[in-house]
């Protein structure tokens, strides 16, 4: 294993192919958490989360011979991932309403989902932030599939227009579209929060309030389903 670790993702994936037993788990260890991030906020929820990303890993563990290396192989896993939850999101046609789960707060620590500063706040700035977080969650919840997702990707996880739409498989401008219209059905739901720094989500700059904290992405790479 410690050999695996030295390997590029680009050998993790080729070894995979070749059949080597350990090298989808070392890369998928390496991309877990923010694969998770993508899943957690494109999703809304840590269950939906879950299913999301263990449907995209098993898709990429199995077409990964498909690979045909025009791209990174972080944008490929990004792409089946994200992919994997929209599809989970048009079957699911028209969501039904439900609270945000509890246990959000769970390992928290983990992946880039957690703004460094809240380590320093008291309990009280904690719940605020916590609330501030849910609002983030919910209102990303009235966006359509491919808005929440193009936002997801460029505000919150700060990748480029231009990798979004690689990720996304669609052109830049579409990217740009959905951001725009996602924002403007955002700002109205979210502009209470603006006031305290301008937390409502905007390109480039990914907000506090936009660090939605997980449960913590699953271990290891994914078992195939029965």
């Amino acid at each position: 294993m410690s050999e695996l670790r030295e390997r590029s993702d680009a050998e993790l994936l080729a070894l995979h192919v070749d059949g080597d037993p350990d090298a989808f788990g070392e890369l998928f260890g390496r991309h877990r958490d923010r694969l998770w991030a993508v899943a957690l906020r494109t999703m809304g929820n840590p269950e939906d989360a879950a299913d999301g990303l263990q449907e995209g890993m098993i898709a990429a563990f199995r077409r990964a011979g498909s690979f045909r290396g025009d791209a990174a192989v972080t944008t490929w896993l990004h792409r089946v991932v994200v992919n994997s939850c929209l599809d989970r999101l048009r079957a699911m046609k028209v969501r039904r309403a439900e609270p945000l789960p509890d246990d959000l707060e769970e390992r928290a620590d983990r992946g880039a989902l957690v703004s460094a500063t809240d380590v320093e706040l008291d309990p009280a700035q904690l719940t605020v932030a916590d609330e501030r977080r849910r609002m983030v969650l919910a209102a990303l919840r009235t966006l359509t599939p491919d808005q929440r997702a193009a936002l997801v990707l460029v505000d919150m996880e700060g990748y480029s227009v231009a990798e979004a739409a690689e990720m996304l498989d669609v052109a830049e401008g579409t990217v740009k579209s959905r951001c725009f219209r996602g924002r403007a059905k955002l700002a109205p739901l979210l502009g209470v929060l603006a006031p305290t720094g301008g937390d409502v989500p905007h390109a480039g700059n990914p907000p506090e309030t936009a660090d939605v904290p997980t449960t913590g992405p699953p271990r290891g790479p994914p078992a195939d389903r029965a």
